[in-house]
């Protein structure tokens, strides 16, 4: 059992999906042409179909992740989704993976407009923070695992160095310092529950995407690259982002589990950007250099859709809004010193 249940549907596709995945359904139906690559009923299904790859759902035997009906829609779904982001963020010859890489380091000084971090530490509420927890458990509960599907797609320095870095994501050999357990310890710290695929309901199709994307460029042998700009956005942002919810916890009066997740990304991220930079990024631009466009699809991918996450959750905090989809999956509200209420 892995106690993960199948998410609500958002429309045809999802509604289809999960019922095929819920009995001995088929009939899947193709993908529209007219469906919103951003939207939630592709998103929603697309995220579905990449779960079968991870722990799957209850009630879904595991031979179904490699149903040929599944990944014939799941294809379709992938063609929908790609062929947006390419037509957002074109690469063009100008462009280069070193360029987009030394764009990542210039750190804005003081307030960002448009920046999650940014208005956490300035502004955020504890509530705020649950929200944001919440949505960016999607992807932190199994954080590290898209990416490990590139490791056998590298060789030599990019690949050694690749493994360097995830092995201090999973804990260095320690289950209790695995960074996916490290956030679940920050989410029960904040009341939040900690199951894996709890808040998929409440996550909006924005929130969706971002997971889906690492999931996308991991499975695709030829979205190596891009896999790798991915990363190597993330570890070098990470950091500085870091750093500022660390201090926006510490403001809120969080716990040491919340604060203690982002303080690790503050150190270990610090070291890693150094790595994935001149050894995951250069060895595999060495041995490929094809692929340097890629690498930089990969990294203006990362910031598209983060973009569009951050706009989206600062315009219903600015509307006094939740930025989650369900009132049922909100975050618990929180009593004197972390209590439950």
């Amino acid at each position: 059992m892995t106690n993960v249940r199948l998410p609500e549907p958002r429309g045809p596709l999802s509604a289809a999906l999960t019922a095929a995945l819920s009995g001995p359904g088929s009939g899947l139906p193709p993908v529209p042409s007219g469906t919103d690559p951003y939207g939630d009923d592709l998103q929603l299904a697309l995220y579905i179909l990449y779960e079968l790859h991870y722990l799957g759902f209850d009630g879904v035997p595991d031979d179904r992740e490699w149903d040929p009906g599944l990944l014939a829609l799941r294809a379709g779904l992938e063609d929908r989704f790609l062929g947006a982001l390419r037509a957002d963020v074109p690469v063009d010859a100008s462009d280069s993976a070193a360029r987009a890489l030394d764009e990542l380091q210039l750190e804005p000084v003081g307030e960002v407009d448009g920046s999650l971090s940014h208005f956490l530490r300035d502004h955020g509420t504890l509530d705020h923070f649950r929200q944001y927890a919440a949505l960016r458990s999607l992807y932190h509960l199994k954080e590290a695992d898209p990416h490990a599907w590139v490791i056998p797609r590298l060789r030599g320095r990019a690949k050694a160095a690749m493994v360097a870095v995830e092995f201090d994501e999973f804990g260095a050999g320690r289950a209790d310092e695995i960074h996916a357990r490290l956030f679940a310890d920050l989410m029960a710290d904040l009341g939040l529950d900690t199951s894996y695929g709890h808040y998929v309901d409440a996550a909006p199709a924005e929130a969706l995407a971002t997971a889906n994307m690492m999931s996308l460029f991991g499975l695709h042998r030829a979205l190596r690259g891009a896999l790798v700009g991915h990363f190597a956005t993330v570890e070098i942002t990470s950091s500085p982002a870091s750093r500022r919810l660390s201090e926006a916890l510490r403001r809120m009066g969080a716990g040491p589990a919340a604060v203690r997740f982002y303080t690790e990304h503050v150190e270990a991220d610090a070291v890693h950007e150094q790595v994935v930079r001149h050894e995951v990024v250069a060895g595999l631009l060495a041995d490929e250099p094809q692929l340097d466009a890629d690498v930089v699809f990969g990294i203006r991918a990362t910031g598209h859709l983060e973009d569009r996450l951050a706009a989206r959750v600062l315009t219903a905090w600015s509307d006094g809004r939740s930025a989650l989809r369900t009132p049922r999956t909100t975050p618990l509200a929180m009593g004197p010193e972390g209590s439950r209420v």
